[in-house]
C-alpha cells in the first residue's frame, strides 16, 4: 500500500512540475512575440501629435505603445516635477518630467525628459534644466508612466506638495494642474544638450526570466522522477536480490 501511495505522489509531483514548466515556456513564447512586436514598432515612422488624440488607455494605448513620436510644442516648465530615487548607470538622482503643450492642439502630453543627479548637500536644491520658451521638437517613444517606487504616506514630497516627488500618478497630476493631459507618456530620446542624460534601458519583455523558471520546473520534475526510481525501484531491487 505504501508503495502505491509513494508512486502516486511522485507521479503527481512530476506531472505538476512538468505542467508548470510547459506553462512557463508558453509565457516565454508570448513574451517573444511581444518583443518582436516592440522591435517592429520601433522601425515604423514616427507618429505625430494627431496620433495621440483619442488615446484613452486600454486597447488604444496598446496599439501605439513603444511607437516613436516626433512632437512640436512648448514646455510648460512651471509644472516640471523631479521624481526622486531614480537611477541611471547606478547613480541616484531624479527623473525630470515636464508637460508639453502640443502645437496646434489643446492636448498636453507628459514627457519623461531624462535623468539628473541630486545635490546631496542640499536635498531641496533643484538642478537646472534647460527648458526653452520657444517651440521645440521632441523626439521619443510612447511609454508607460514612470514606474512607482515605495513611498511613505506621511512624506510631504510623496503627497504632491513639492516639485520633488517619489511617484507620479497621471490622473492625480491632471486633476492637480487642470491640464488636458493625454493618457500617454513620452520617453524623450535624442541629443542631450539640455543637461539631461537619456541612456534609457532598452525595452525588454523579460523572456529570459520565463526560460529560467521553465528550466527550474523541468529540473525539479526530473529530480522527483530520479529520486523515485532510485529509492523505490533500484534500492528495493538491490535489497531483494539474494546474497552471493
Amino acid at each position: 500500500m505504501r508503495f502505491w501511495i509513494v508512486a502516486l505522489a511522485a507521479g503527481v509531483g512530476v506531472a505538476a512540475t512538468a505542467s508548470l514548466g510547459r506553462w512557463q515556456l508558453a509565457r516565454a513564447a508570448q513574451k517573444e512575440a511581444l518583443q518582436t512586436a516592440i522591435e517592429q514598432r520601433a522601425q515604423l515612422p514616427p507618429l505625430g501629435a494627431a496620433a495621440l488624440d483619442g488615446v484613452d488607455g486600454g486597447a488604444a494605448l496598446a496599439r501605439v505603445l513603444h511607437r516613436r513620436v516626433a512632437l512640436q510644442g512648448r514646455w510648460l516648465s512651471r509644472y516640471t516635477l523631479y521624481l526622486d530615487n531614480r537611477q541611471m548607470h547606478g547613480r541616484p538622482g531624479f527623473f525630470v518630467v515636464t508637460p508639453l503643450q502640443l502645437a496646434h492642439s489643446p492636448t498636453v502630453v507628459l514627457v519623461q525628459r531624462g535623468w539628473v543627479p541630486r545635490n546631496f548637500q542640499d536635498r531641496t536644491a533643484l538642478p537646472a534644466v534647460d527648458s526653452p520658451q520657444e517651440e521645440v521638437l521632441v523626439e521619443g517613444r510612447i511609454a508607460p508612466p514612470p514606474s512607482r517606487l515605495y513611498e511613505f504616506s506621511g512624506d510631504p514630497e510623496a503627497q504632491g506638495s513639492s516639485r520633488i516627488r517619489q511617484n507620479l500618478d497621471l490622473a492625480a497630476f491632471r486633476a492637480e494642474t487642470d491640464l488636458p493631459l493625454a493618457d500617454v507618456s513620452v520617453l524623450q530620446t535624442g541629443a542631450s544638450g539640455d543637461g539631461l542624460q537619456r541612456d534609457w534601458p532598452a525595452v525588454n519583455s523579460g523572456v529570459e526570466k520565463h526560460y529560467g523558471y521553465a528550466f527550474q520546473w523541468f529540473g525539479l520534475s526530473g529530480l522527483i522522477a530520479i529520486l523515485y526510481v532510485w529509492f523505490q525501484l533500484v534500492r528495493r531491487f538491490r535489497r531483494s536480490r539474494p546474497a552471493a
